[in-house]
């Protein structure tokens, strides 16, 4: 390389599944393995706390340079611990609930999770409106069900749930699944991830600019 010539510098971006995000990030996290490498992509952070477009900032060392999507592991409130329901109010606005809560399943079409989308109103009052702010919010089940199990409602994990940020850009790509030709590589060791036995490994691809 010649002296003067500039180095390349790589750019990390994060394409998780939802599959990957509630059985290995966020069930790693809640049983409190690996969660030094796992916080360099998905950080702990109280997201009703801050302003939406101060997100991105507090992501994840590996992904900061992602214009698309950021992931936080947001800890419960103690209105939750006390029985209540999570206050999603801001100083900014307030984040608001679209549509009914999906489970989310497994490729062995098994339910691992609930999600909730939201999306971001700015400003209080008769001056609130409706931004481009979205989320999704992953929680855990404690038991898997499939459709052997007769179990109407599953119980959540609430003590710690797993959020997905992102800005609507009117594109129509599904946030999840990765790009075509986007090839997944070692970040973190991973350990099993299913009960059955089967692995995987992060998702965070490395691309130069």
């Amino acid at each position: 390389m010649a002296e003067n010539e500039p180095q390349t510098q790589s750019i990390y971006r994060f394409y998780p599944t939802e599959e990957e995000l509630i059985l290995f990030y966020l069930t790693n996290k809640l049983q409190d393995q690996r969660t030094r490498d796992i916080h360099r992509v998905i950080p702990v952070v109280h997201v009703y706390e801050h302003k939406p477009c101060h997100l991105p900032r507090l992501a994840g060392e590996l992904c900061r340079g992602d214009t698309e999507q950021w992931f936080f592991f947001v800890p419960r409130q103690e209105r939750e611990a006390q029985g209540g329901k999570p206050s999603r109010t801001t100083a900014y606005g307030y984040w608001k609930a679209t549509g009914s809560p999906t489970y989310v399943y497994s490729s062995e079409n098994k339910v691992i999770g609930v999600k909730k989308s939201m999306v971001f109103y700015e400003g209080k009052s008769r001056s609130v409106k409706k931004t481009e702010w979205k989320m999704n919010e992953y929680r855990a089940i404690k038991e898997e069900i499939d459709h052997t199990n007769y179990v109407p409602v599953p119980k959540l994990r609430h003590e710690l749930s797993l959020c997905r940020v992102y800005v609507a850009s009117g594109t129509t790509r599904a946030f999840d699944r990765r790009p075509y030709g986007i090839k997944s590589m070692d970040m973190v060791n991973t350990e099993l991830m299913t009960r059955g036995g089967s692995s995987s490994r992060t998702h965070c691809t490395r691309m130069s600019p």
